[in-house]
């Protein structure tokens, strides 16, 4: 592993455990035994390696879930169900990235978000809004009714509920099995939120 490498590594476990905030510069450095010079080399400032350590998920996620939503646009009519089972797939890839990915991205992102990292949207907005403005469409075509506030507010929620969950999932699965005798994994939990979520958004008022 190389120096550049090392520092992602280290940067993405202590963001997951204490946020970005919280996380400062000389934790990273001390942590993967590398000096400052070394972080402003490769990444130049701390929202810039934010950006590549969550860019490792986004890049892999991101041209995955393009594909599934350009899959679905070819069927004449779609349900709200079948835009969130579009994501699965490429979440779940995110296993491959590293291990448990597809609940340590979710965590990120969250972190993301309640640590105010605006630059992470504008981000997030600039490489990948092909693919954002794919899946908003995808929404209306599913419910065309929805109001512009509404897809707002409901997509944030759809947000917060996979972020908690996803965020959560080591201890809802021991959970789960302590309360029901049955395993779980994080595809189990994803198959249970698909229809909660897509419920949650095409619902009437």
């Amino acid at each position: 592993m190389n120096t550049k490498e090392k520092i992602v590594q280290v940067a993405e476990g202590l963001f997951a455990e204490q946020g970005f905030n919280d996380t400062s510069l000389r934790a990273i450095t001390s942590k993967a035994d590398v000096n400052l010079a070394s972080v402003n080399y490769h990444f130049g400032d701390k929202k810039s390696l934010i950006r590549a350590v969550l860019n490792q998920y986004l890049e892999a996620f991101m041209p995955a879930l393009g594909r599934a939503l350009t899959e679905l646009e070819q069927q004449p009519h779609h349900d709200m169900q079948a835009v969130f089972e579009a994501i699965k797939k490429p979440l779940m890839n995110l296993n491959a990235v590293r291990d448990n990915g597809a609940s340590r991205f979710m965590l990120l992102v969250g972190r993301g978000y309640s640590d105010v990292q605006g630059h992470l949207r504008w981000f997030i907005t600039n490489h990948y809004d092909d693919v954002l403005q794919q899946f908003i469409a995808a929404v209306h075509r599913a419910s065309p009714d929805l109001t512009r506030e509404q897809l707002f507010w409901r997509l944030h929620f759809v947000l917060g509920t996979c972020v908690f969950t996803m965020a959560s999932s080591q201890a809802l699965m021991e959970i789960a099995f302590s309360d029901f005798g049955r395993a779980a994994d994080s595809e189990v939990i994803i198959n249970q939120l698909i229809p909660f979520l897509a419920a949650g958004v095409s619902a009437n008022n």
